[in-house]
């Protein structure tokens, strides 16, 4: 039997991206839908590593192709709402990393949502997989969880 998951504290995190939810996340009943969770992840990743000068969207060699996901809910969030989305990184492969997110209603303690999805990095024009650039190992090692060797 697998324990059950709980909302996580801030200092579980490494680093924090503000998002904010949009009139067209909340659904019928009046919070964010959950497909707009992964949107956060994602968001809140991407906008970290562009922020940090290695992803370029638009002519980067390297790009990530997200290969799983999963997210768990503790707490509704809904619009007009920020949103803090605390990062880090639970393993950082030759190729892959599992980016581990948790999504807090501003100022409050523990998250309304938590969960990973795992990036493979591949060429842009191959979509083949390929090393982490060094640019982008250092710029994830402050991010990474005491003790992951990779």
């Amino acid at each position: 039997m697998t324990a059950r998951a709980t909302p996580l504290p801030r200092s579980h995190f490494r680093a924090f991206e503000t998002l904010t939810t949009r009139w067209m996340d909340n659904d019928v009943y009046g919070h964010v839908n959950n497909v707009v969770y992964y949107s956060f992840f994602d968001t809140a990743v991407n906008r970290f590593l562009i922020q940090a000068g290695v992803l370029d969207i638009h002519q980067g060699p390297v790009i990530g192709l997200v290969v799983e996901t999963q997210c768990h809910y503790f707490a509704p969030l809904q619009f007009p709402q920020s949103i803090e989305a605390g990062l880090r990184v639970a393993h950082v492969g030759r190729s892959s990393v599992r980016y581990e997110v948790g999504l807090f209603a501003a100022g409050e303690p523990l998250t309304a949502a938590a969960g990973h999805f795992v990036h493979v990095y591949v060429d842009r024009a191959s979509r083949r997989p390929t090393p982490l650039p060094a640019a982008w190992l250092d710029t994830l090692a402050p991010l990474q969880v005491p003790g992951d060797l990779g």
